[in-house]
């Protein structure tokens, strides 16, 4: 492995360099961020003080919504202070930690997503049966793979980040530090990185994305066999869980598996994926869940009684 000697920091342009947008980019985003970690934070202390959210499906979104924050903090709050700054330079050790935990958490999404389908079908298609293939220690040990595999993937991309040789240009025409905009800056033919970049990344999104779609194909068709309200609540669950899924992979399947070549639209396309779909996903799970809603409002009730009881 050939680790940089030459090049101790590099230099992010962001989304944007005009001292104006660079404003209201911050403004935009401080806002984005927050809501993303005020949704998430509200699902995940929901899910965990609430009894009526105690089955696998609601395991799985604790988790997602887990990852959605890890996955975001990743990103955003570096690129709100950068908004702010002049020079804005990220060095070569914090680059690399950025692009471990964006791969780390934004693989972790995608392996919950596909438990989360897993765990619809089961509950569609083998209602009689889930309680007993979908157990608690059948979900813990689901989620422990998940992020065994995240962390396998994400330590793929730094040995192939570690393997590029920097020696001259530092500027990164992006507003995180990730493995395409590096392969444009190595001193050194990146043709074997690139393909091993999408036989990795690229992959992983497109074989999940179908086989989320494909999943979802076969929920849609076996509703046709329940009755009305059991359509209509299966239905309304998927349909949360498809938009999730479009918004996310639709992007990452453009970014990840093409050759390493810049696009002026790359970097408004990233951020649909890295700021766009963490701050989205509590919205579409709770204004679409009325179990959430519900739990919602009994937890905040409960917290206002015993403030008024003080």
């Amino acid at each position: 492995m050939q680790l940089n000697d030459n090049v101790t920091e590099f230099i992010l342009l962001g989304l944007t360099q005009d001292p104006v947008r660079k404003k209201i980019v911050f403004v935009t985003f401080l806002i984005f961020y927050l809501g993303t970690l005020l949704g998430n934070l509200l699902i995940i202390t929901t899910i965990k003080n609430s009894q009526a959210l105690e089955s696998p499906m609601y395991f799985f979104l604790f988790h997602l919504s887990l990852s959605d924050t890890c996955f975001s903090t990743s990103i955003a709050p570096r690129m709100i202070v950068d908004a702010l700054l002049k020079n804005t330079t990220i060095s070569f050790s914090e680059c690399i930690i950025q692009i471990f935990s964006l791969h780390f958490f934004g693989c972790l999404e995608i392996f919950i997503l596909i438990l989360m389908a897993v765990d619809r079908y089961v509950a569609i298609c083998k209602p009689l049966h889930y309680m007993t293939i979908m157990s608690l220690q059948v979900c813990g040990a689901l989620v422990a793979v998940a992020w065994v595999g995240s962390c396998i993937h994400s330590s793929a991309q730094i040995i192939l980040a570690l393997s590029l040789p920097f020696c001259g240009p530092n500027v990164i025409d992006h507003y995180f530090c990730d493995l395409q905009p590096l392969l444009k800056l190595a001193c050194a033919d990146t043709y074997l990185v690139n393909l091993l970049l999408v036989s990795n990344s690229g992959a992983i999104c497109t074989v999940s994305f179908v086989v989320l779609m494909f999943s979802y194909v076969l929920i849609l068709y076996s509703l046709r066999n329940h009755s009305a309200e059991g359509r209509r609540k299966a239905l309304s669950t998927c349909i949360s869980h498809i938009i999730v899924v479009i918004l996310f992979f639709g992007p990452c399947i453009f970014i990840y598996t093409r050759p390493a070549s810049t696009f002026p639209m790359d970097k408004m396309i990233a951020v649909f994926y890295t700021i766009g779909t963490p701050l989205f996903n509590p919205l579409i799970y709770t204004l679409r869940n009325a179990e959430v809603k519900n739990s919602m409002r009994k937890l905040w009730s409960k917290k206002l009684i015993s403030d008024d009881k003080r």
